[in-house]
């Protein structure tokens, strides 16, 4: 083994410098900005902050106070077969209910139904993350090694499409909207495709590739709490059918609140829709299928109009008015505090 004097510099040899390099960027010598702030300047930039929010705040209220909505629970009005859907062994028992309202005033131009759940916790970390998005994309991919357990294989071993308590616990209530004009009643047509955002649609979701979706989804079963298999969600529309259904994409997109809306349909305008939903007397027929009564939940349809800014939610509305608030009440307390340390400086000053 070497001395370990070895390694010291030996005499008459430079030791090495350890200061930075002589160079601009190292000896902070490149060219910099620093903003002078003046009274001017601060309090023109809170006054002009306030009046900013507060313009943009009321826009928005404004404009989330003109859509026009009505919603429609029916919790208690569905309440038989609420209690029937109680009972796990009921679940190939068909229910249907009736709610009826009336609208004093025609709702004009596009016309959207929601469907809303009330106490019904989507953001526990063990729900979220109960899904397999591989499955979702049509691959064939090993369930048992997914997050979907417990809701991922059958005591048989067959799989489940889709897996996943998200998938599983999906709202399967079947909406219809019915009107009566001069002594007949006619249903309101409603679109049930072009309701989810075009990523998910389009590039989130996908079928599994074969020359029919029942054979797609062979050697797969339909989870637990669904009354039809994936591939039996809309026998009409075979572009809206299995993971690309709509419906399911939109149940998907979890919500982080426990009081939530979906979309559910669009007013399809022709006829005598036209122009959106005349006054008169409506009914919702629904059949029950998703029970709410062991969480304490409720349920209820929203028929509503949207603006350039969205629904009737006026929290973004309310943020912006209270920011603005608090900038401009912040710009005046600065202008106090300066205008009496000012008063205190010409005092001393004269003295």
């Amino acid at each position: 083994m070497k001395n370990s004097t070895s390694f010291l510099p030996r005499e008459g040899e430079a030791q090495p410098s350890r200061c930075p390099d002589n160079s601009a960027f190292k000896q902070q010598r490149l060219p910099a900005w620093k903003p002078q702030l003046t009274i001017a300047s601060v309090l023109s930039s809170f006054f002009l902050t306030g009046a900013f929010c507060l313009t943009v705040g009321v826009c928005l209220v404004l404009s989330a106070n003109s859509v026009r909505e009505i919603q429609v629970d029916y919790s208690d009005k569905c309440s038989d077969c609420s209690k029937l859907r109680e009972n796990s062994s009921n679940w190939n028992k068909e229910c249907h209910c009736s709610v009826n309202f009336t609208l004093k005033e025609a709702i004009l131009g596009d016309v959207f139904m929601y469907y809303g759940l009330q106490n019904f916790y989507q953001n526990h970390r063990r729900y979220m993350t109960s899904r397999s998005d591989a499955q979702l994309l049509g691959r064939n991919i090993n369930i048992q090694r997914s997050y979907c357990a417990p809701f991922s294989t059958y005591r048989n071993g067959t799989p489940m499409a889709p897996c996943g308590a998200i998938a599983n616990s999906m709202f399967n209530d079947t909406i219809d909207l019915f009107y009566s004009r001069n002594s007949s009643v006619i249903q309101v047509p409603l679109l049930k495709t072009g309701n989810s955002w075009w990523t998910d649609k389009n590039v989130k979701f996908r079928n599994p590739e074969s020359y029919n979706l029942s054979s797609a989804f062979a050697g797969t079963a339909r989870p637990p709490y669904w009354q039809k298999p994936v591939y039996l969600l809309d026998e009409e529309d075979e572009r809206n059918n299995g993971f690309v259904n709509d419906d399911f994409i939109i149940w998907m997109r979890v919500s982080a609140f426990a009081t939530f809306r979906n979309l559910y349909r669009r007013l399809w305008r022709v006829r005598h829709f036209a122009e959106g939903l005349p006054a008169g007397n409506y009914t919702f027929r629904i059949s029950y299928n998703f029970p709410v009564t062991r969480f304490k939940g409720r349920k209820h349809v929203i028929l509503s109009t949207v603006v350039w800014s969205g629904g009737s939610n006026p929290f973004l509305g309310i943020a912006y008015l209270v920011s603005g608030t608090a900038a401009t009440l912040t710009g005046f307390v600065i202008t106090g505090i300066h205008l009496k340390l000012r008063k205190k400086k010409t005092y001393f000053q004269k003295q």
